[in-house]
């Protein structure tokens, strides 16, 4: 894919027009660019913000220090609280509204005391067609999302941090730990650690991406790409996956045959009373 000059600097003029902002910044490849095209557009009226908390998975953090370094952009770290929330805990199929709730009532409050007009996130024009309760929250604030705005795609997102020579170019998507929990399973972070260990042993067997689903009493539903299902389930490397993750301290522990899938959890919506995991709403 070939961006053009013409597209690159219409995105900087989005950005631009801001006059300041905060960037959301996970360290992901959107988060990244946002950063880097604030960093160009308004130099130093530009901050990038990293939420930490349980939710975050190990070494995420040290990456977005290192992205932020590389951009040259001015970086926090805000520690959130959204596990106080029970109606976050208690993970409802909107759960990334009372996530984003949180994180952009931190942000509005830094907004307010650096003097900045805007928040600005990482979102892109995939997220648009996708169940996403977080861009609820965001219009509920001062976000933009500049690269939603001018009509870019993952795709392009990753050439121009390609283009730009970011490090996290190619970087796998990593949402959030409680995004492996299923709806209505609570949320809790001895959950989230016993997951995220459970995903750095998957790793360190050389599976990669890889999601560990935590599912009712205590069940694993581990995806790995569909190449990788044969070699996890082959005598050997199955035994011991599950004698990590039972001593982990998972009970069952299932392969999902169709292989890895970003948003699997998702797949259960229809099949889920929303009203009730919501509480109404």
């Amino acid at each position: 894919m070939s961006l053009t000059p013409e597209r690159i600097d219409s995105l900087l003029a989005a950005v631009r027009e801001l006059e300041s902002c905060i960037v959301a910044f996970s360290g992901g490849v959107d988060s990244a660019v946002v950063a880097k095209a604030a960093r160009l557009a308004l130099g130093d009226r530009a901050l990038a913000v990293t939420a930490n908390s349980a939710s975050l998975a190990a070494g995420e953090l040290q990456a977005a220090r290192q992205a932020a370094e590389q951009i040259g952009i001015a970086h926090r770290v805000l520690e959130t609280s959204e596990f106080d929330n029970p109606s976050y805990t208690s993970n409802p199929a909107n759960r990334c509204y009372f996530c984003k709730t949180e994180l952009y009532s931190r942000l509005d409050v830094l907004l307010d005391e650096a003097g900045f007009a805007w928040i600005a996130n990482g979102a892109n024009s995939d997220d648009a067609g996708d169940f996403r309760p977080g861009m609820a929250a965001a219009r509920e604030h001062r976000v933009r999302s500049p690269l939603l705005e001018c009509g870019w795609d993952k795709a392009a997102v990753r050439e121009l941090a390609r283009q730009w020579g970011l490090a996290v170019w190619d970087k796998p998507a990593s949402p959030c730990l409680s995004s492996r929990v299923a709806y209505g399973e609570a949320v809790t972070p001895e959950r989230l650690a016993r997951i995220d260990a459970a995903e750095r042993f998957l790793r360190g067997c050389g599976l990669s991406p890889v999601r560990v689903r935590y599912h009712k009493d205590d069940l694993a539903r581990v995806e790995v790409p569909l190449e990788a299902v044969s070699r996890l389930a082959a005598d050997g490397l199955r035994e011991r996956v599950l004698e990590e993750l039972k001593r982990l301290g998972f009970r069952y522990v299932t392969l999902d045959l169709a292989g890895f899938r970003s948003g699997s959890n998702n797949d259960a919506l229809p099949l889920v009373s929303i009203s009730r995991l919501t509480g109404g709403e």
